[in-house]
């Protein structure tokens, strides 16, 4: 087996070291690591059964190789540093260099082997959520195995017995590990490739830290006042955006380990829900929505056609999750006179400005001084200005002509003329106000219809 074979489209990922490739099938399968930010799109698999991989946002597939017809996998639960944005760096746990860990994918019916290395400075174990497996394989420290205790390697083995989508995180002092970013993708492809087929297969889970602005731990005890929400422990606008070809069958794979539910909205579409972390949902009975709300500890995946051009924007429909360091305690100004306080602040801060007496897009729009390893509440630029977004957004990037393996980002839409909002200088048209809080009925005079 050569490099790329073992690699399998763990593109950007290293090798820990020559000297354990000769010993490669007779001890642990080698651990590939990686510190990129960026989304590392993997190859087709050169060996086993064959299926389309899934691209994980700002994310990467672990390698593996087959031994004697077992697939093995090698995790390192360790310390991460991972980049949240440019800017800004948490320091997380994670696995094999990032936070979160690297997706795990084989096929239904296969046999895994996963080795997990622990490099924490305690003990750890590893669940597999949504798999069916063996009671022994199931990863609760103490349950169902001893827990991995600092320097030691455990090894989980079982069937594939279903395809889906899951996903693995720590059974073990759970509230600091999760809280510190320990999880991963686990995607299953079916066995037979004509089974819901699709052209392009995105996934990312849903994650949220409290770090103090200038400050580079998650406070682990934290159990509502979060103020970074991610996909994959990224935030806009470094989230990657999810390029598509126009005519793609698309699917897009969504997992939350956060302590709240978050309706995932998308821009330009409706789609059906094909997936949970329970199995896949009968043609019969999914529904078109354009939003889906995904559970704590649950698994959704939905599907669209790619038919409509555009720059459509994905995110979370709670307002706070698009937005980074929330500052819980801040007061509302909106209509505050500040003229007066302005002047005693510039007394001893010559450079203060008033914000926030009309709203709080202006901090979207203005660079202020921040602490150290901090990015603003509110940021992002498209092509026509500020988005004042963070957190939980990306940008579904549909186009004409995109190659099949290109998932680079085209750059921003031109909208084609006559189909974009436009600034009106003309004649208003008359326009009706409400008049009080109880419920009017249209009077049938003002119906005008031209029949």
């Amino acid at each position: 087996m050569n490099r790329r074979q073992l690699l399998t489209g763990g593109a950007g990922a290293v090798l820990a070291s020559a000297a354990a490739a000769e010993t490669r099938f007779r001890d642990l399968p080698e651990a590939a690591f990686t510190d990129s930010p960026y989304t590392q799109v993997p190859d087709r698999p050169m060996a086993g059964l064959e299926y389309n991989p899934v691209v994980t946002l700002n994310g990467w597939s672990l390698p593996w190789r087959m031994n004697a017809g077992v697939k093995e996998f090698h995790l390192v639960a360790e310390p991460v540093e991972r980049i949240m944005a440019d800017g800004m760096m948490a320091r997380l746990w994670g696995y094999n260099g990032q936070s979160t860990g690297p997706t795990i994918e084989a096929v239904e019916g296969e046999r895994v082997r996963i080795y997990v290395t622990n490099r924490l400075p305690e003990h750890t174990s590893v669940h597999w959520h949504g798999l069916i497996l063996p009671s022994g394989m199931d990863g609760v420290g103490g349950l169902s195995h001893p827990a991995i205790a600092p320097g030691k390697t455990f090894v989980y083995e079982f069937d594939l017995t279903k395809s889906g989508t899951f996903m693995y995180h720590p059974h073990a002092d759970e509230m600091v590990q999760m809280a510190m970013g320990m999880m991963g993708l686990f995607i299953v492809h079916p066995r037979d490739p004509a089974f819901m087929p699709v052209d392009r297969d995105f996934a990312f889970l849903l994650a949220a830290y409290d770090i103090d602005p200038g400050t580079y731990i998650p406070r682990v005890a934290e159990m509502t006042n979060f103020n970074m929400w991610t996909w994959n422990s990224r935030i806009f606008p470094d989230i990657d955006p999810l390029v598509v070809n126009k005519g793609d069958r698309v699917r897009v794979r969504c997992g939350n380990l956060t302590m709240t539910n978050h309706p995932i909205h998308m821009h330009g579409y409706d789609f059906e829900v094909t997936c949970t972390d329970g199995g896949w949902v009968p043609k019969s009975a999914r529904w078109p929505e354009v939003s889906i709300d995904i559970p704590v500890g649950a698994m959704r995946a939905y599907e669209f056609d790619a038919i409509h051009e555009g720059d459509w924007a994905i995110h979370c429909h709670k307002s706070h999750h698009t937005m980074n360091a929330m500052g819980h305690d801040l007061p509302t100004f909106i209509g505050t006179d500040k003229r007066r306080v302005t002047q005693m602040i510039r007394r001893q801060q010559p450079g203060y400005m008033p914000m926030g007496t009309a709203g709080m897009a202006d901090m979207g729009e203005m660079s202020m001084e921040l602490p150290d390893n901090t990015i603003p509440m509110m940021t992002g630029w498209g092509p026509y200005g500020p988005l004042e977004m963070g957190g939980m957004f990306s940008v579904v990037k549909v186009r004409e002509g995109i190659a099949p393996d290109d998932y680079s980002d085209p750059g921003w839409y031109v909208n084609p003329p006559g189909t974009q909002a436009y600034e009106w200088t003309g004649d208003m048209p008359e326009f009706a106000r409400a008049n009080g809080p109880a419920t009017q009925v249209t009077p049938k005079s003002h119906l005008k219809h031209d029949h």
